[in-house]
């Protein structure tokens, strides 16, 4: 084992020290004052971060499919029509688990690489208006593509629920659940957070929060039920076991980004990308997505010209110590997923993997 290992592949990422020391507090009971009190900030740290007034804000024990879960399991019953956008993989987790749920699917799709239009989403609305939701993911990892939000908040002008996995976004890109009228978000923390895998923030809006209380039936999942997970956030009432160590990460991953400030963050993720975007070429790298729709926090590009993809995956690993991630799907074994997220978005890690890649060529 190592303690050197620099992650750059699409999560977990390396936390931030302050996480670190977190984890080493002692545990107490998740019934004790004192660890209800820094429950209730990191809630409150969450809404922050979420930018949201949502009171049903809080983190769900698992990691960010265990948020995905949660928001599809409590907003869809058997029989609901759920629009859900696909240009990735995790696009397509969503349309799997609502269909799961009980969901008739309608799938709009974008090939992989490109962004899905939201009036692709909305036209796709208006042609079912009874359609419980529309699920979109904001930033999807498998390509590293941003699929516009903004627009999509005409949807709260129906009754159409607005769900986002913001798995990949929270904290590295501008994320904005009530400006933006998202009715459900998810994250994960092992992403731009800076805090090891184990928790999935999620946020509901009054709307969503209604839709829970008053379905007909109980969500398919017990552990995931958010009318009882929710009750012990509003009234104290137990569960399930919280993770409290977890709990201090993620308060910890929270105070750097906020005390850093959105803005500051959002700009950090960005300036190191453009320093990964100004060398790759040059190294013999293409990228796969347009600049205008590339996530910062997520770049992904084709590899040179009799470079292999598993060997050269090796070699960072075993001679450098820094993991990236491979492709997906039909890119496997033909690009590379490149991480910079939370505290590794920086330009010394930017320059210790662009001096790693030069050995390989």
């Amino acid at each position: 084992m190592t303690d050197s290992r620099l992650l750059l592949g699409p999560g977990p990422s390396n936390p931030y020290p302050e996480v670190m020391e977190a984890l080493g507090r002692p545990v107490l009971g998740h019934l004790d004052p004192e660890f209800l009190a820094v429950f209730d900030e990191t809630c409150e740290r969450l809404r922050r971060a979420f930018q949201t007034a949502n009171a049903l804000t809080l983190p769900v024990s698992g990691t960010g499919s265990a948020g995905m879960e949660a928001c599809l399991v409590n907003l869809l019953e058997p029989g609901d029509a759920a629009i859900v956008g696909v240009n990735g993989v995790f696009g397509g987790r969503l349309a799997e688990i609502a269909t799961r749920c009980g969901a008739t699917v309608i799938r709009v799709e974008a090939p992989w690489g490109r962004p899905i239009d939201p009036d692709d989403l909305l036209a796709a609305q208006r042609r079912a208006p009874g359609a419980r939701l529309v699920a979109t993911v904001h930033a999807e990892t498998s390509t590293g593509v941003e699929n516009p939000l903004a627009p999509l908040a005409a949807l709260a002008d129906t009754d159409t629920l607005l769900v986002v996995d913001a798995v990949t976004s929270l904290g590295g890109i501008p994320l904005d659940v009530d400006s933006w009228r998202i009715d459900a978000c998810y994250s994960g923390t092992q992403k731009c957070l800076g805090v090891p895998p184990g928790l999935a923030p999620v946020t509901f809006s009054a709307r969503a929060a209604e839709r829970i209380r008053t379905r007909a039936t109980p969500p398919q999942s017990w552990y995931l039920d958010l009318g009882l997970v929710g009750a012990y956030q509003s009234e104290r009432r137990y569960h399930h076991t919280l993770p409290i160590s977890m709990i201090y990460a993620l308060h910890a991953g929270l105070g750097v980004l906020l005390d850093e400030g959105l803005d500051a963050a959002w700009a950090r993720h960005r300036a190191a990308a453009e320093r990964l975007y100004a060398a790759l070429p040059s190294l013999g790298f293409e990228f796969l997505v347009d600049e205008s729709h590339r996530l910062p926090e997520l770049t992904t590009a084709f590899l040179p010209p009799g470079l292999d993809d598993a060997v050269a995956r090796s070699r960072l690993l075993d001679d450098h110590g820094i993991e990236v991630g491979g492709g997906l799907g039909e890119f496997a074994g033909r690009l590379w997923r490149i991480g910079l997220m939370g505290h590794n978005a920086r330009p010394e890690v930017v320059d210790r993997l662009v001096e790693a890649i030069r050995t390989l060529i």
